[in-house]
């Protein structure tokens, strides 16, 4: 019996298909169990096939895998049929994929509140996608939501939308002079989306506990990065839910007694979309080189990210919220043919050194990189099996960032393809 939790230990964007790709032939359910169509994975197939997921977990591109939408995330039922369909129309086998009756429905009117709030608030704006993920929380939490089970009644769907926007449609039309929604369209409009996916609502939670009886290995994939989990990121330029690895069970519905791994996901160097503090941000020619050489455009929102070097401050942190146990670490062949490679192993605050997080948000805003340099490669490492085939600068480079992380790094990328990665050490 094994559950594996994906987590990434920075920002977002790590790598997390990539992993989730490599681990699926060992791996009976992928579960995707917290955030919304705000994030994506990106897997490249050994065929040169690329796939760019947003709502759907990894492992639908793993024949036998079985594939499941928990309930800790939101689902927008417009963008799930178009990424089924999109999926479809590529001879990919979806049938092995179920969501969570208990999930929650992003409605239209969360889009519309995300979007004019965001405006709204200008220069002070949080960097949300404007895609109705944060307001779909709120309502949640507000307990007013919308669950995909109430598809299956028209009754309480109807009863639940009319409630909602009473109160919306004020907002709306009052505050922000938009044109209020009608109750009855909306209805209309989700059920019959409802018709394209209400044959794969379940008892996920029920299914997934089976599984982990059964002895069958069950992987827990979150959709963004540590540092933008909304208790333990960098608040308030966070998501709206929990991709720690606490949230794994939570969002999928199994006790945390079951979680044998917890592996993280570090980018050889760190990356950030939106708005917030980053302390190692670049703005010279090597912030330009990592963007262009990583090919650092988010896969869902097509925002450039922003670049700099390897932050082990927040690695450090990664590994104790989430107690991670493995670190597989991406894109190293991004660093190939840089003289000199800088990572960050402390921060200066007000002038005291300080190598852990910073307590306060003032804190962190005022951070100031304290920077190690180490001898880099120019060697391409691209088509390199194992630990050893790696240039000797490499392997020193990857040896100081498990020593600064506190964690094991068992698999390195050393390019885009599903068959670049070395594996120190077996995850599963």
């Amino acid at each position: 019996m094994a559950a594996i939790v994906l987590i990434g230990a920075q920002w977002g964007d790590e790598g997390k298909g990539k992993a989730t790709d490599l681990l699926g032939g060992s791996i009976n359910w992928v579960v995707r169990y917290q955030g919304g169509n705000n994030a994506g994975h990106t897997v490249v197939l050994p065929s040169g096939e690329t796939f760019a997921l947003h709502l759907i977990p990894s492992g639908i591109l793993t024949p036998g895998v079985q594939n499941v939408i928990g309930n800790g995330v939101v689902v927008d039922p417009g963008v799930l049929l178009t990424e089924l369909g999109g999926l479809e129309d590529r001879d990919v086998d979806t049938t092995g994929l179920l969501i969570s009756a208990d999930a929650h429905l992003l409605m239209p009117y969360h889009v519309a509140i995300d979007k004019v709030t965001e405006r709204f608030l200008g220069n002070k704006k949080i960097g949300t996608t404007g895609r109705g993920i944060g307001p779909c929380y709120q309502d949640k939490i507000a307990r007013v939501g919308v669950r995909v089970a109430d598809v299956l009644d028209e009754k309480i769907l109807t009863q639940k939308v009319e409630a909602a926007l009473e109160l919306k449609n004020q907002i709306l039309v009052k505050i922000y002079n938009r044109r209020a929604l009608d109750p009855a369209q909306v209805v209309d409009e989700v059920l019959g989306q409802a018709e394209g996916f209400k044959h794969r609502i379940a008892d996920t939670r029920l299914l997934l506990n089976q599984a982990l009886e059964r002895g069958e290995t069950v992987l827990l994939e979150g959709s963004q990065g540590t540092l933008l989990d909304v208790d333990h990121g960098t608040y308030p330029y966070v998501t709206s839910s929990n991709p720690t690895a606490g949230g794994a069970a939570v969002g999928a519905g199994i006790g945390p007694n079951k979680i044998t791994t917890v592996l993280g996901i570090l980018k050889a160097y760190t990356t950030r979309v939106g708005s917030g503090p980053f302390p190692t941000e670049l703005f010279d020619e090597w912030g330009a080189y990592l963007a262009k050489t990583g090919g650092e455009v988010g896969v869902t929102t097509g925002r450039a990210r922003r670049c700099g070097w390897f932050d082990a401050v927040i690695a450090r942190y990664a590994t104790r919220v989430n107690g991670i146990t493995d670190y597989f670490l991406t894109k190293l062949d991004v660093l190939s043919s840089i003289d000199t490679i800088p990572i960050c192993v402390a921060y200066e605050v007000d002038g005291e050194r300080i190598e852990d997080m910073p307590m306060t948000q003032t804190g962190f805003h005022h951070a100031k990189p304290i920077y190690e340099e180490m001898p880099g490669w120019w060697e391409d490492i691209s088509q390199c099996k194992t630990f050893e085939e790696l240039p000797q600068n490499a392997q020193n480079y990857i040896l100081r960032l498990e020593e600064l992380s506190g964690a094991h790094i068992s698999c390195i990328g050393v390019g885009p393809g599903r068959d670049q990665t070395i594996v120190r050490r077996a995850i599963a």
